[in-house]
C-alpha cells in the first residue's frame, strides 16, 4: 500500500520513517499501517541500513492514536474491530521484533496507538513539551493482551495501571522518570541529538548489535520459546568476525574502527 500518509528515507546508515499526517496529529489509518510494515519490510532487506528512527510530522505530535474519523469505516462490527486488531498487532509485532535497532523520536502528544509505536521501539527519546496517554477507558476500547504486557515491561506494573485506569496524560518528566523514555532533550535539539544517537549506534559493530538485539527478543520470550542456541551462534559469529579483529586493532592503535559487518 502506498501512501503519502507515511514517508521513508535512508540516509549514512540511518532508515527514517515518518507519520506523516499533521492535520491529525498523525493519527493512523489502516492505509498507513500497512504502509509501515511495507517499509518497514523494505529497510529489514536493505543492507545499508544499520538502525531505524520513526518520527512524527508537524512538531505537534509524534502519533496521536488512531483515526477516530474512520471507526465508522474501519471499527464498525465486531469483525471489523477483529480485523483491524489483528492488523495492527501484526504490525506492533513487525516493529517490536525487527532485527536492527529501532528509535522513537517523540515531539509532542504520545498517544494511544501512537504509545504502542514508542514502547515496541528499543529507544524512546522525547522532547520537554511531549504528553503521553493511553486514553482507552475513555472510550470503552479493548486492549489485548500483548499491548499491556509492552507497557507493564517498560513502565513497571503500578505505573502502567494508574496509565491505563485514569487515561490520563503524563509528562515528559514523569515518562522519563518511569523508564517509558530513555532521553529528555529539548525541542530545538531534539532532531540533532536522535541523528547523533543513531549515528553513533549506526557506526558501531552491527554484529554485534544484531546478536544483542536478537538476544534481547528471546530475553522477552517465554522461557520455554526462547532459542538459546541462536543466542550462543550470535555470539560466537562476533568473536569468528573480522569485525572482530578490526575492532581489537582499532583499539589498539587509538582510531575508530571500520566495521563491515563480516
Amino acid at each position: 500500500m502506498i501512501t503519502e500518509k507515511m514517508i521513508s528515507r535512508v540516509e549514512d546508515g540511518i532508515g527514517y520513517i515518518t507519520f506523516n499526517n499533521p492535520e491529525k496529529h498523525n493519527a493512523v489509518s489502516i492505509e498507513m499501517w500497512d504502509a509501515l510494515e511495507n517499509i518497514l519490510d523494505d529497510f529489514r532487506e536493505n543492507q545499508n541500513i544499520r538502525v531505524i528512527v520513526l518520527n512524527g510530522a508537524g512538531g505537534k505530535s509524534f502519533v496521536s492514536g488512531a483515526d477516530i474519523s474512520k471507526f465508522d469505516k474501519e471499527r464498525s462490527s465486531k469483525d471489523a474491530v477483529l480485523s483491524y486488531n489483528k492488523r495492527t498487532q501484526k504490525v506492533y509485532e513487525n516493529l517490536e521484533t525487527f532485527p536492527k535497532p529501532t528509535i522513537a523520536m517523540i515531539n509532542g502528544y504520545c498517544i494511544g496507538g501512537g504509545l504502542n509505536v514508542a514502547v515496541c521501539c528499543d529507544i524512546r527519546i522525547c522532547s520537554e513539551k511531549s504528553k503521553f496517554a493511553m486514553p482507552a477507558a475513555k472510550l470503552s476500547l479493548g486492549y489485548p493482551f500483548s499491548s499491556i504486557k509492552r507497557l507493564f515491561d517498560v513502565m513497571g506494573p503500578g505505573m502502567a495501571k494508574h496509565f491505563m485506569f485514569t487515561a490520563e496524560k503524563i509528562s515528559a518528566d514523569e515518562a522519563l522518570s518511569c523508564g517509558l523514555v530513555q532521553k529528555l532533550v529539548k525541542e530545538e535539539d531534539l532532531e540533532l541529538f536522535v541523528n547523533n544517537y543513531a549515528s553513533t549506534i549506526s557506526k558501531n559493530a552491527p554484529l554485534t548489535i544484531k546478536a544483542m538485539k536478537q538476544i534481547g527478543i528471546e530475553i522477552s520470550k517465554n522461557s520455554d520459546d526462547r532459542d538459546l542456541l541462536l543466542c550462543e551462534q550470535l555470539a560466537s559469529a562476533c568473536f569468528d568476525s573480522e569485525d572482530y579483529k578490526e575492532g581489537r586493532k582499532a583499539f589498539m592503535e587509538k582510531r575508530a574502527a571500520n566495521f563491515k559487518g563480516i
